[in-house]
């Protein structure tokens, strides 16, 4: 039970008129009050002068983890500033510099801003374009020159995802919807069946997959019904047989046009 009492907080011995303050750290970590909550334990670090850091003793990988840890809440502009500082301080060119970038494109990305998430995707694929984090990044490249209006790019880059990691779902899924974009809805279901056996099961795949299955059978029908007259024509029996298929547009899971294409971080 709460209780109900109320309690009184010490009236302390108060302070001079006008009060002058005063601060036992230096001037650098100094914050306004007015602007930022100063209990906030994520203060510090963003006032600090970083110029007095020694870049040796800065626990880069640690930064990726603090920017995934934003990401999990969808703070992406604050998982943005810790990638950005993993960047910083890890070594040139090194395989958490490349993993920072990956993130970082996927923060951006999340935030809608594709031109800084493209730019971070080639900048990891600069340092190591066939590493651990190679198909990640191309897949997400994809993904963000897709929504840049790029129709010709993101195929390639979901092949080059599948060709580097044929374990990552979402770049098969990926290379199924870009395959259907095209009318290539064969080869785009076994992409679809593929990501699916990997682990990749949310509604948005299988949707991806009853619609390319759909223009399939709606094609092989098509072909069978004009075929028959020259069949019969010909005495010949029916068959079933392949059909090409042909293009066809192919609508997002909610009857948008918006792609349902997927994104993956690290």
């Amino acid at each position: 039970m709460a209780s109900t009492r109320r309690h009184r907080y010490s009236d302390g011995q108060g302070f001079g008129d006008p009060y002058e303050g005063f601060d036992l750290d230096p001037p650098t970590y100094r914050v306004n009050g007015r602007l930022v909550d100063p209990a906030d334990d994520h203060v510090l670090a963003e006032f600090v002068d970083e110029d007095g850091i020694d870049p040796e003793a800065v626990d880069a990988a640690a930064l990726v983890e603090v920017g995934l840890a934003y990401a999990a809440i969808e703070e992406y502009e604050q998982a943005v500033d810790s990638f950005s500082r993993a960047v910083a301080y890890a070594d040139e060119d090194s395989p958490t510099a490349c993993e920072a970038w990956v993130n970082k494109g996927v923060a951006h990305a999340q935030l809608g801003e594709y031109d800084e998430a493209i730019g971070a995707y080639r900048e990891a694929l600069r340092i190591d374009d066939d590493g651990e984090h190679a198909a990640a990044a191309e897949t997400n490249l994809a993904y963000a020159l897709w929504e840049l209006g790029d129709s010709s790019g993101p195929l390639d880059r979901a092949e080059r995802a599948v060709e580097l990691d044929p374990r990552l779902p979402q770049a098969w899924y990926n290379r199924g919807f870009f395959l259907a974009e095209r009318g290539l809805h064969e080869e785009a279901l076994r992409c679809f069946d593929t990501a699916i056996s990997l682990g990749l099961r949310d509604s948005s795949v299988r949707g991806e997959r009853d619609r390319s299955l759909a223009f399939l059978e709606a094609d092989l029908v098509e072909g069978e019904t004009e075929a028959e007259p020259e069949a019969r024509e010909e005495s010949e029996p029916d068959r079933a047989r392949d059909v090409e298929p042909g293009a066809h547009e192919v609508a997002d899971a909610d009857g948008s046009d918006d792609p349902a294409v997927s994104e993956r971080g690290e």
